[in-house]
């Protein structure tokens, strides 16, 4: 197996930010997009890609062991450009949710399908490694095109839709830098694609949706609990940029953490930080004290989301590995997408916190229950 190059492993990393970029670039300037669009509830234009991911999912699984992650990410990078403008030509609910709804599609096979391409192209801890950077590279990425998609919105509503070209570009780079040679993938068949998912890999899909909607309740509560120290919405931003800059570094020391603590272990350490974050946003006299609360949620990102990819490669045959990445696909954005209901729920941001924190611990003692993986449970990588 040949792996790749810098620029090769620069260009897997580049194809990740699209994944946490879907919703995030259009965020600025979301209220002038929604009136230019003909939409009611601007907030739908964030999410729905995220129940895109869900419904289509287990298609592009399906597609992406069936021809391998190399042509599927391919495919999936020159639908997310065309999905992803083509709103802009649209006006009105149906046709412009229609368009979002697709864009999730194309969004699952980018991500399971660019984790499927790591996971084919390294091993070891090399592996760990290159998953590691990835989950840095999707939060440097959600702060760059936020910051991007804010500085073209001040150019008109429909520039920071030019975003998801950047996905032609990242095709190119795939194409030039990423040899299919190289991607050594077994074709499923009727009989492999049949595989049972173990009860350890379904605990990881669900330790996936735990994570999103514990981050989320943060990114979606948080503006609110900030206006009590008269925070303006641009401070506000910076918070959010500063907590996706810890996640960053807390990716960064997954190698040395999971040898110590193992899968679960590390897991369970994730959980503790959302935890600690969410008590202290419900509860924190001032804004120093939120501050605190905000490394404790990046923690808990960092160390949560780069794993469960990890786990779920470690964990999967190399057959139904594709099926196995989008159910996880689907799982993330799963939880991303329930945190929309958020806004549903009585009462203030206190009671909030404090439920997700709960919540929180709750999942913390369940991954520390399973710090000791049954032998069992475990599928060859192959």
């Amino acid at each position: 197996m040949q792996t790749p190059s810098k620029a090769g492993a620069f260009s897997l990393l580049a194809i990740a930010c699209l994944t946490i970029m879907v919703g995030c670039v259009i965020v600025p300037a979301l209220p002038s997009i929604a009136e230019r669009l003909g939409i009611q509830h601007a907030g739908l234009l964030v999410t729905i890609p995220s129940l895109g991911v869900v419904v289509f999912g287990p298609l592009a699984g399906r597609l992406i062991d069936r021809i391998g992650p190399y042509k599927a990410v391919s495919i999936g990078l020159f639908l997310y450009g065309v999905l992803g403008v083509g709103a802009v030509f649209l006006h009105g609910p149906v046709p412009v949710f229609t368009d979002r709804l697709l864009l999730g599609g194309a969004t699952a096979l980018v991500m399971a399908g660019g984790t499927g391409l790591i996971s084919a192209l390294y091993q070891g801890k090399a592996r760990l490694k290159m998953i590691a950077n990835q989950g840095m590279a999707i939060e440097l990425g959600g702060v760059i095109f936020l910051f991007i998609g804010g500085v073209l919105a001040t150019v008109g509503w429909w520039w920071p839709f030019m975003l998801y070209l950047t996905s032609w570009a990242m095709l190119l780079m795939l194409l030039v830098f990423v040899s299919p040679n190289g991607v050594q993938v077994e074709a499923a068949t009727e009989d492999s694609a049949r595989l049972p998912i173990s009860r350890a890999l379904k605990h990881v899909f669900m330790a996936a949706v735990f994570s999103m909607l514990a981050f989320f309740t943060g990114v979606i509560a948080l503006p609110l609990r900030l206006r009590d120290f008269a925070l303006t919405e641009a401070q506000t931003g910076y918070f959010l940029a500063f907590v996706s800059l810890v996640a960053v570094g807390a990716a960064a020391l997954i190698p040395r953490v999971v040898p110590r603590l193992r899968d679960h272990g590390t897991l369970s350490l994730a959980f503790g930080f959302y935890a600690i974050a969410h008590f202290i946003f419900a509860l924190a006299p001032n804004l120093e004290v939120i501050i605190i609360g905000g490394i404790a949620m990046g923690g808990g990102f960092g160390f949560s989301v780069p794993l469960v990819n990890h786990m779920t490669i470690e964990q999967s045959h190399a057959v139904v590995r594709g099926r196995n990445l989008a159910y996880l696909s689907m799982s993330i954005f799963s939880g991303q997408f329930l945190c929309s209901a958020i806004e549903l729920v009585p009462g203030n941001t206190t009671l909030i916190f404090l439920g997700s924190a709960i919540l929180a611990v709750a999942v913390a003692t369940w991954c520390w229950s399973n710090h000791r993986p049954r032998r069992n449970d475990k599928v060859p990588a192959g």
